[in-house]
């Protein structure tokens, strides 16, 4: 298993929970405003 393979894991799981929960057609920021919210949301830092 690779060493940050659970970290990729949770990003991928939460995009794709963004992008059903959005859908496609919004502006870039808004998908980045509500992926830094996601991914704190299951204990990940974001800068």
């Amino acid at each position: 298993m690779l060493k940050h393979n659970h970290v990729t894991e949770k990003v991928i799981k939460t995009f794709y929970d963004v992008y059903n929960e959005l859908g496609c057609g919004f502006l870039e920021s808004v998908y980045e405003k509500s992926m830094t919210i996601a991914l704190r949301d299951v204990k990940l830092s974001v800068e």
